[in-house]
């Protein structure tokens, strides 16, 4: 059957299988999938009802699957939803867990009291910081001891200017040094001219940079061995955690690799864009503006043109950011102006 790809994601080997089968073979039912992956009936229906929880799967309530039409039928959903959504469940796992690690040092404090002992608390290898200059410290520090890579994962769609501030110097200096660094943001980022900037200066020295659809994680990863995420990652006035217990950090460095995977590099989307610029766009991106001109329903125009709503928004939004406009109607004026349409 091949490799766990989606082990890093939380998923078994047969939910991995169950989920790609019904990729293939959209509205097969139970019976099918049970002939094909030569499951056990109740091992089947355990997977479905974990896959269906996850949001992976909807359909296949009755016990047969002769019939794909029928309310049996499964669906999958679509990869780029099914993906983002384990990776929020995976960090939200993750921080969980970072948390209660956190509460066995005053555990192990007052149970020491009970034999009359006054001792520091074990290292169990997660601190966590609260003060903001504290934290910048340590992330310098570590920055500074780095040897071998850099991994960086962040959610925000436009870095601060304070932000750019204080983490560019930080990873020039590690890129100066030779280290490997890799960092992801949200394509949304690329609507922010400052950040784009950040991230042209970032690759220009030779760090990679890639861009991902969507994502929650934030994530700063030195050497693989040390890792620092946020307490909450609603709420940053609550501080970090930096860990260096192995096994944390290993799920935490598989959750940053399943992002890497999903991402695509600046220079490929900026390279795209520049060469819209200099020549025009094709005929495809042509026939998306005089769609998104006509006023119809985005649903209308992506059945229109052959291509998936994502993708009609996709080319929607690069032409946008193209065009420097901020929003729809600003585009296509801006887009007859240059004789595009």
């Amino acid at each position: 059957m091949g490799t766990n790809e989606m082990s890093y994601l939380g998923l078994t080997e047969d939910q991995e299988h169950i989920y790609r089968l019904c990729l293939r073979e959209p509205g097969i039912g139970l019976d099918g999938l049970i002939d094909q992956l030569r499951l056990p009936p109740n091992a089947a229906r355990r997977e479905l009802r974990r896959l269906r929880e996850l949001g992976l799967l909807r359909g296949g309530g009755n016990s047969h699957g002769r019939s794909p039409a029928g309310d049996d039928a499964l669906l999958a959903a679509d990869p780029d939803v099914a993906v983002a959504r384990l990776l929020d469940l995976r960090l939200h796992e993750l921080h969980e867990k970072l948390q209660r690690v956190t509460q066995l040092q005053p555990l192990v404090a007052s149970l020491r009291a009970e034999r009359g002992e006054v001792r520091e608390p074990a290292v169990v290898g997660i601190e966590q910081l609260t003060d903001p200059p504290k934290i910048r410290d340590r992330i310098d520090d570590l920055a500074f001891f780095a040897r071998e890579e850099v991994a960086l994962v962040e959610p925000a769609i436009a870095l601060r200017p304070e932000e750019i501030e204080q983490s560019c110097p930080r990873v020039l200096r590690c890129l100066r040094r030779g280290l490997s660094v890799r960092t992801v943001l949200v394509r949304k980022a690329l609507d922010h001219p400052p950040t784009v900037a950040h991230l042209r200066e970032l690759e220009s020295h030779g760090a990679r940079v890639r861009l991902v659809n969507h994502t929650t994680a934030k994530i700063q990863m030195y050497d693989r061995r040390t890792a620092v995420v946020p307490v909450d990652p609603e709420d940053a006035t609550r501080g970090a955690l930096f860990a260096q217990e192995s096994g944390l950090v290993s799920n935490i460095l598989a959750l940053f690799e399943s992002i890497w995977a999903e991402s695509e590099d600046l220079g490929v989307l900026l390279g795209e864009w520049r060469a819209v610029e200099e020549d025009g766009p094709s005929e495809l991106e042509r026939m998306v503006l005089r769609a998104m001109c006509s006023g119809g329903k985005d649903e209308a125009g992506a059945r229109d043109l052959g291509v998936s709503v994502r993708t009609y928004r996709r080319y929607i939004a690069e032409l946008m950011q193209l065009l420097g406009a901020g929003n729809r109607p600003q585009a296509a004026l801006l887009a007859r102006e240059r004789g595009w349409i």
